[in-house]
């Protein structure tokens, strides 16, 4: 399938549109995880660095969010698919912390 097809330019719309609304939506996951975190923190009167890990973050998903958002708006063809491109790896980059994030939670919880 060619790029300049209809059907992969369809493809490429729904895939900036999932992007943007997942990235949203994580922006606000990061936010109430972090609240979270600190209170616990301020109960346990320990520090844990994953509410830090947690707001760069939200800062990616928030940056995937505003690319996706330039590829919909775009009208130029070659330049919708470099920012897509580049906002679908900043969201999987963000994925990845995220899970690393969930991974450094668990541990902190089951340590103590």
């Amino acid at each position: 399938m060619r790029r300049d097809d209809p059907a992969s330019r369809l493809l490429d719309y729904d895939l900036c549109v999932h992007i943007f609304t997942a990235s949203a939506g994580m922006v606000g996951v990061c936010l109430t995880v972090i609240g979270i975190i600190r209170v616990v923190i301020s109960l346990r009167k320990a520090d844990l660095f994953v509410d830090d890990l947690l707001a760069g973050d939200a800062i990616l998903y928030l940056a995937a969010c505003l690319l996706a958002y330039w590829a919909l708006r775009t009208r130029h063809h070659k330049r919708n698919h470099r920012v897509e491109r580049t906002a679908d790896v900043v969201f999987l980059v963000a994925l990845t912390l995220t899970a690393v994030s969930a991974g450094l939670i668990t541990w902190a919880i089951s340590v103590r």
